[in-house]
């Protein structure tokens, strides 16, 4: 049973195929009846150009509110207009667009905070873009995190990549390495690990979650011979969580933990930077992987890739991880409704 309200779908970079994706995945409606209802917050001259050009049958209605999505949806895609600054060419960014991208994101936020919308699920950005037209964000995570916060303190929140073989949560996100191993410690880990815990329980419905906590060294440091960030930092942190009662093993090689007997071992395993999390997960299910933001108010889904600007506007994007992302979205509203 759809959720009560529908899920808010943002622009993401207008110049890459973020607008190929919505309008392929409101074509796939009749193929998976249980869909949620979703409305765009993007330019409808845009989405209606994008189509022609793709030669897409889908009909753009613009809608005042997300409230009237849903008795739209079956007929038409529901689009709460966001207009762009200039007009948008495949695989050419500007910065002149970046304020409607984050604008989108914003809106999308808050449509999500307020109950307007079930959820969001957000298209890829094109960073250095957002970055160069003022956004001050390493990226969406950590935006939403501060639209999802209070008093003035942004929310604790994980990024978590998930597809049906396995879930990866990187401790350090959107930083260099260098900057990723400055910044890496025990309290870090352990509110990592919280976080996701306490989405798991809430979101995916599992009551005990088993974390796996990734070496950073080679073999785990092999008792500091390789390292010392083990002992000093990842074994005290997974002490602490223990003594919370939470399941929970490790450092445990990174090299051998992503293979199949070992994947069932646990729900989730927990990194220490972004590609020992991204490189796994991508291996094993490019297509259908989904980015997660734990630990907001409001749920907040993507799929697991960037713009694609190199294939923007030839009508070759793969909505796979989107329309996972979007489902994904929906069975997380559904849970948090029950």
């Amino acid at each position: 049973m759809p959720a009560t309200a529908p899920v808010a779908v943002t622009m993401g970079e207008p110049a890459g195929i973020g607008g190929e994706l919505t309008l392929k995945a409101w074509l796939a409606r009749h193929a998976a009846p249980e869909t949620t209802p979703f409305f765009a917050i993007d330019d409808p001259g845009h989405l209606s150009a994008t189509a022609r050009r793709l030669g897409l049958d889908v009909a753009i209605r613009p809608i005042a509110a997300p409230a009237e999505a849903a008795a739209i949806f079956p007929g038409a895609l529901p689009v709460l207009p966001q207009p762009l600054a200039i007009p948008s060419e495949p695989g050419r960014p500007d910065a002149r667009n970046a304020q409607p991208a984050i604008d989108s994101i914003t809106r999308a936020a808050q449509c999500a905070r307020d109950g307007a919308a079930a959820a969001l699920v957000t298209n890829p950005v094109q960073k250095k873009v957002l970055q160069n037209g003022g956004f001050r964000h390493p990226g969406h995570t950590e935006y939403l995190a501060e639209l999802g916060g209070s008093a003035g303190k942004p929310a604790s929140v994980v990024m978590m990549l998930a597809c049906r073989e396995l879930r990866v949560v990187p401790v350090t996100i959107h930083v260099s390495l260098r900057r990723a191993l400055e910044l890496l410690s025990a309290d870090l880990i352990v509110e990592a690990a919280r976080v996701t815990v306490a989405g798991l329980r809430r979101d995916l419905a599992l009551v005990a979650p088993r974390v796996a906590v990734a070496g950073l060294n080679p073999h785990a440091g092999e008792d500091g011979t390789m390292g010392d960030e083990e002992l000093r930092i990842i074994k005290p942190a997974i002490e602490r969580l223990r003594a919370e009662g939470i399941d929970v093993r490790g450092p445990v090689p990174p090299d051998t933990m992503f293979h199949t007997a070992a994947r069932a071992t646990y729900d989730v395993a927990l990194c220490m930077y972004h590609d020992q999390a991204l490189i796994p997960i991508k291996t094993i299910d490019f297509s259908g992987g989904v980015n997660v933001t734990l630990g907001l108010p409001f749920i907040r889904t993507s799929p697991d890739h960037g713009t694609a600007l190199d294939i923007a506007g030839t009508g070759r994007a793969d909505p796979t991880s989107f329309l996972a992302a979007l489902d994904m979205a929906g069975d997380m509203a559904r849970r948090r409704r029950g």
